[in-house]
């Protein structure tokens, strides 16, 4: 498949469809591929693949870094009500065996294989090109892809997956946190927060957590010993 590099969104007006709308006459259905939840020390890496229907109603969908709370939460419904959707993960153990990029490549390949089922049962354009956020396309993506460096904030359809990606990651690592109540998952979604690292050290690693990252293998080295 080719796969190119590119900044050319540079040239579009921010997340008006424009630029998806620029590729529509060469191909049917644009990716918008993000993730979320590299830097965490626990929980897994999660990534979304978006088609979008209707960009009328996402004409507020940004970022997903630069929204509150609250309005990640409204704009992750009307994304699903507007867009084609699908999420997949990485886990511990896979970031763990395999190292953070090469597992969040993974999920963005999940993800984008869990969407082109999705979009032939609803007998929708099945995806033909992907656009990635960052700098690097994972090596078994099954689509032609570019990457946009920042391009949650300059792609809608790439915005529309960092959204989705992120609110189900911070549900998973709240619901996690029911479990696991030291570590202050609900509010920090696992990054290394002073409350999180303050409970690493006293309790000790959970399953969720990441044993290839040096805080925690340095907490499990000393509740070890």
């Amino acid at each position: 498949m080719p796969k190119v590099n590119s900044t050319n969104a540079d040239a579009f007006s921010l997340l008006d469809f424009s630029y998806e709308q620029s590729l529509l006459g060469q191909y049917k259905a644009i990716v918008g591929i993000d993730e979320v939840g590299r830097g965490p020390l626990a929980g897994p890496v999660t990534a979304a693949a978006v088609v979008i229907k209707n960009p009328e109603p996402l004409l507020m969908v940004n970022d997903s870094k630069t929204l509150s709370a609250k309005k990640r939460d409204t704009l992750y419904d009307l994304i699903w009500q507007n867009a084609h959707v699908a999420v997949a993960h990485a886990s511990v153990a896979e970031i763990d065996s395999l190292n953070i990029l090469q597992a969040t490549f993974v999920a963005m390949c999940r993800a984008v294989e869990k969407l082109q089922v999705k979009l032939a049962e609803e007998g929708a354009s099945l995806g033909d090109y992907a656009i990635i956020d960052g700098n690097k396309i994972p090596q078994e993506m099954p689509l032609p892809a570019e990457c946009v460096v920042k391009g949650d904030a300059k792609v809608l359809s790439v915005a529309a997956a960092s959204i989705i990606a992120k609110v189900t990651r911070d549900r998973i690592m709240a619901k996690l946190a029911q479990e696991h109540p030291h570590f202050g998952w609900e509010s920090n979604a696992g990054y290394g927060s002073k409350i999180h690292m303050d409970a690493l050290k006293e309790h000790g690693p959970t399953p969720w957590h990441r044993h290839s990252f040096a805080p925690v293998a340095s907490a499990a080295e000393l509740h070890n010993s």
